[in-house]
């Protein structure tokens, strides 16, 4: 996957303040909400859920919100009516970029995204646009053993039924897949003792561009303002991050 790397978010994201990441219990809640609607409230049966669970306690999000998030998407707390979309558009230099939304309402949504690629010198754009850049893939980031090289790593992968590999460095290594096979992969490769930093289905682009530095500079400002939207769930971009 030369380019793409999930390593270099999940950095970017660990760098941020507390504050910038402060609503992300709220994301994971609404996340939770879509899941128990769609596949019920029992991770053991609903597979999206017991990933969005995983993500919640990796975030370091306490058992009662999770609980609690868990009983109120399927009616026990009241009644929750989210709806789940996916927003297309252009950032600065030409950067194409997805957002999966989740809202209760799509009208305020739809033009808060609007300004923030509007001001960004970019556009909102209909659906189409810019998706067929992108690939849906299940996404495994792990943290090697020590005595472990890149051929134990990929032969692991490889016997977990992935489809690629990537060394992203410092002992980072990114497994991609198929949707359907990303538990199988992160319990494959969880067996083995590695440890499992991220487990998600994202839009992977197929190719990635570079910016000049004044174009990155305003597309990391409206990346961290999509990012910083509690409607925006997850913002996929081909942009390859410094």
């Amino acid at each position: 996957m030369s380019g793409h790397s999930k390593w270099a978010t999940i950095k970017r994201d660990k760098a941020k303040t507390d504050a910038a990441r402060g609503n992300v219990f709220t994301k994971i809640g609404r996340e939770i909400a879509i899941a128990v609607k769609n596949g019920g409230p029992d991770p053991a049966n609903n597979p999206r859920l017991a990933t969005v669970v995983a993500k919640a306690r990796a975030n370091n999000m306490p058992n009662d919100n999770i609980q609690r998030s868990i009983k109120k998407a399927s009616g026990e707390l009241g009644q929750v009516n989210y709806e789940e979309l996916v927003y297309e558009g252009y950032g600065p230099g030409g950067s194409a970029v997805m957002c999966d939304i989740v809202t209760d309402n799509k009208n305020r949504t739809s033009s808060d995204i609007r300004h923030i690629l509007d001001k960004a010198g970019g556009s909102l754009a209909g659906p189409g646009s810019v998706s067929y850049l992108f690939t849906r893939k299940a996404v495994v980031v792990i943290e090697a053993q020590k005595d472990m090289s890149e051929d134990d790593i990929t032969m692991l992968a490889l016997e977990a039924d992935a489809d690629d590999v990537s060394n992203d460095g410092e002992g980072i290594f990114t497994v991609y897949g198929q949707v359907p096979k990303l538990q199988q992969i992160k319990q494959t490769l969880e067996k083995s003792n590695l440890k499992i930093l991220s487990a998600e289905i994202e839009q992977v682009p197929n190719d990635t561009i570079t910016l000049d530095d004044s174009k990155y500079e305003s597309f990391e400002k409206m990346l961290d303002k999509l990012e910083e939207n509690d409607d925006v769930q997850n913002v996929y971009h081909n942009v390859e991050l410094k």
